[in-house]
């Protein structure tokens, strides 16, 4: 069986030879160190993004059969987007930056992990209107035709390839900032919110259905949303299924009419109070079920919600950086959870800094044993 067979059977509840060694990437500092242990080329270690040709090639040289974010999308953010500008130089060193999204955040020196949010510009009517608004309108040159119509020609068919379907709340709230959705949602403009989700959403939409009517054939579409943290949604449920549902669903129900029925979303965090919105209107394929210190979340989905619920990720990829019998522990819980149907097992997230070449090495090995 090829990969894409592999894949699309077990989310189907249809029989393989084995399971599938799947992965979701690294960071950067991780490829970085490994280079420096010699584990791999210098050359692998920069540039070695989701589908490129150097993780492929990487992909090999660790056994990893594919990466499940092999996907390709539009330009379905903020065009144009803001001129990124420094804003103060601070005596620590750190710098408040204006970012694409007109976003304010502070940046410190040495720091790898995602700037914190210092202020924001979309904080009223007139600057969504005037600013915001002009951006978030579809053109045609957000989609590039020409790929797309000839995407079939050059696209692998023996792996996975999803379609980047855009994000519902989770670019937005890159765009307003945390704190600013939590102002306009319950103590501003309620309304004002709701406008900015929608003219996103429909804006979107567009790009979905610009691509979908070239012909371009996908396994899969994708959203990004990352709107959980450790304690649950970054909203009330409530809210994000009357602000959401409706643009999940209308968005859901094209890529069903162009035979799309595998529609999975990234989100980190505890997703557990959002998955009846995103289950009751279409999105069925969690990832990367992140385990953190809250352990398993997809057996628990499984339990409650039936079959419907669909998984890709799950296994605690910290054990990646302990021992061999911590990642057979993993690799129990694998099979077990990949032997209930509709499972791919693979790390929760982007393997970090301190993962051990050997211990990956190892785990795609004994994955690719497992039959079901």
């Amino acid at each position: 069986m090829t990969n894409l067979e592999r894949a699309m059977n077990l989310l189907h509840y249809k029989p393989v030879d084995r399971l599938p060694a799947v992965h979701f990437n690294y960071w950067p500092e991780l490829l970085v160190e490994w280079a420096e242990q010699g584990k791999i080329p210098a050359e692998l270690a920069q540039g070695c993004h989701d589908g490129s040709a150097k993780e492929i090639e990487l992909d090999k040289l660790i056994g990893w059969d594919f990466n499940w974010n092999h996907v390709v999308g539009t330009n379905n953010g903020l065009y144009p987007t803001f001129e990124p500008k420094v804003l103060e130089e601070l005596p620590d060193g750190s710098r408040r930056v204006q970012n694409h999204n007109g976003l304010i955040e502070k940046i410190k020196p040495g720091i790898t992990s995602i700037p914190s949010e210092d202020d924001y510009l979309l904080k009223d009517r007139e600057t969504f209107e005037t600013l915001y608004r002009p951006k978030m309108q579809f053109a045609p040159e957000r989609v590039s035709q020409e790929y797309f119509q000839h995407f079939n020609e050059h696209r692998p068919w023996d792996v996975p390839v999803g379609f980047h379907v855009g994000s519902v709340l989770g670019s937005v709230r890159d765009i307003v900032s945390v704190v600013g959705m939590s102002y306009l949602l319950y103590d501003e403009d309620e309304d004002l919110f709701a406008d900015i989700v929608d003219t996103f959403a429909d804006m979107q939409y567009e790009c979905v259905k610009a691509v979908l009517e070239t012909g371009a054939k996908f396994d899969f579409a994708h959203y990004w949303e990352d709107i959980c943290f450790k304690n649950g949604p970054l909203l009330s449920p409530e809210v994000f299924d009357e602000l959401c549902g409706k643009h999940y669903k209308k968005r859901n129900d094209l890529l069903h009419q162009y035979g799309i029925d595998i529609i999975s979303l990234d989100c980190d965090g505890v997703v557990e109070k959002l998955i009846p919105t995103w289950l009751d209107n279409g999105v069925n394929v969690l990832f990367p079920i992140e385990v953190g210190v809250w352990g398993d979340q997809f057996e628990a989905a499984r339990k409650k919600y039936g079959e419907r619920v669909l998984g890709i990720g799950g296994m605690d990829k910290t054990a990646l950086r302990k021992d061999k019998a911590a990642v057979d522990v993993e690799i129990e819980r694998m099979k077990r959870l990949a032997s209930m149907g509709g499972f791919i097992p693979c790390p929760d997230h982007r393997l970090m800094p301190g993962t051990k070449f050997e211990l990956v090495q190892y785990y795609a090995e004994e994955i690719k044993k497992i039959k079901i």
